[in-house]
């Protein structure tokens, strides 16, 4: 993906429009190029995993989006050297010694912000969805509170964003079913697809 000048430039809403929409683009279409790559190569090595496993687990599918928002980070005015992504991606928590980030922002000692980038593809969504929801809270939750007992020193509230890209597929956006044996479920959630269980989330 290309990167804009290390230089700040007067940022638009129509400028940050066009540039999330072609850095999408292009991401989108890097992240399918990632996966298929990844597993070519798995089964020409004959270690393939299972399934749709082997496209997971080699990873740097969602570097695209990664590139897109350093991009706007750059253009936003800081230098690309305030941003850290594969190396120096650990920030302490509060519930656990470390966790890695997939993109940092930190200027003169001050974390502004952390960032990850994750994905979900068919055709298995539904223990995929509670463990995404589960590690979205939970990572915020250790964060907030590794801020709020001073682990950043003196930062400022930082930015937080856990993006999320979800595959449009049957599979997706299927009613599903909910299992109510002792008490009702938030009606909202009753016959909602998998798109709509992350609308709601």
């Amino acid at each position: 993906m290309k990167r804009l000048p290390g230089k700040k430039l007067p940022l638009t809403v129509d400028k940050i429009t066009k540039l999330m929409a072609d850095g999408i683009a292009q991401a989108v279409a890097q992240y399918w190029r990632t996966r298929a790559a990844q597993r070519e190569k798995q089964q020409a090595s004959g270690r393939a995993d299972h399934g749709l496993r082997g496209a997971v687990t080699g990873g740097a599918q969602m570097h695209g989006f990664i590139e897109l928002f350093t991009s706007l980070v750059v253009a936003a005015g800081l230098p690309p050297q305030r941003v850290s992504r594969k190396k120096a991606v650990e920030l302490p928590g509060y519930f656990r010694p470390t966790k890695e980030r997939d993109m940092l922002v930190v200027k003169e000692k001050q974390l502004i912000a952390a960032i990850e980038a994750k994905s979900q593809v068919g055709p298995s969504l539904g223990n995929n969805f509670n463990n995404r929801v589960e590690e979205a809270i939970g990572s915020a939750a250790d964060l907030w509170t590794a801020f709020r007992e001073q682990a950043f020193r003196d930062s400022p509230p930082p930015f937080l964003a856990y993006f999320f890209m979800l595959e449009d597929c049957p599979a997706s956006n299927r009613p599903g079913a909910v299992q109510e044996p002792h008490f009702r479920v938030f009606p909202e959630f009753v016959g909602a697809s998998y798109v709509r269980r992350y609308e709601l989330f």
